[in-house]
């Protein structure tokens, strides 16, 4: 009868402790981690709201692009409190921006210690991808959002002329840029299903076809801002990220079979 070899110290006291861990231990750790986690917010947030005039640039010039000669590059306001609320509006977003870092690493810190060896490996390499195609779905809405801009103003004719409001224009900005970054999930989804074994490669290449109709029906209906530029942007990039998770699936199942 083989013998198992003995755990190594450091694993030894890492699974005592989290089984050694009670309620209240749990409860105890999970609040220390949204305090942190909301002590890191404050800051980041209270940064944003004094770098409040450089991070409303940054979101203006997609809307100065749009705009070029053709007129001033300002949002109208018409209350006397507007201003104050978009500034802390900004602020919420860019300190939420800002600290994500550090909410991904108390997430992490909170939920490793329950987690075996093989499961933190993936968890993060999961949390690092979901974050990396987040960002990139983000920055592809940023980078497109002139081209929406110039289609909705045209869209309405030469009789009409755009007077944005910063509500209005900063809300479908965050809009599109959250929905093309939880829609660039997509392959962490993918992979995460035949990793469980609830599709393979092959069924995943099978259904091609399909699936490429549903992205695109996908994509015109998730784009809030509903021009054909924005939805060809999304739906280009969730086709070749479909195929990546095929290729990234095969490969992590062979290298799971070959270690086995």
């Amino acid at each position: 009868m083989a013998i198992a070899p003995p755990m190594p110290f450091t694993r030894r006291r890492r699974a005592a402790r989290t089984e050694a861990m009670s309620l209240g231990d749990h409860l105890a750790e999970l609040r220390r981690r949204v305090l942190l986690s909301g002590v890191a917010l404050a800051v980041a947030s209270t940064v944003a709201f004094l770098l409040y005039g450089h991070v409303l640039d940054f979101l203006l010039r997609p809307y100065c692009t749009s705009v070029g000669h053709h007129g001033p590059c300002v949002l109208y306001v018409t209350g006397p409190l507007d201003g104050l609320a978009i500034r802390v509006k900004v602020a919420a977003y860019g300190g939420l921006l800002l600290a994500s870092p550090v909410l991904l690493w108390q997430f992490w810190r909170f939920i490793a210690p329950g987690l075996h060896a093989g499961e933190r490996r993936y968890a993060a390499s999961f949390v690092a991808a979901s974050v990396t195609l987040f960002a990139g779905g983000a920055v592809v809405a940023y980078a497109i959002f002139p081209h929406t801009l110039a289609f909705l103003d045209a869209v309405g004719g030469p009789n009409l002329r755009q007077l944005y409001s910063p509500s209005s224009y900063l809300g479908l900005l965050i809009l599109m840029m959250a929905a093309f970054g939880a829609t660039f999930e997509l392959p962490v989804l993918l992979v995460a299903l035949q990793l469980a074994g609830l599709v393979t490669p092959r069924q995943l290449a099978s259904w091609r076809r399909w699936s490429i109709v549903g992205l695109v029906t996908f994509a015109a209906v998730i784009t809030p801002s509903s021009d054909p530029f924005s939805m060809l942007a999304l739906a280009v990039p969730l086709i070749v990220l479909y195929e990546l998770a095929i290729l990234a699936g095969r490969l992590l199942l062979r290298a799971r079979r070959t270690s086995a």
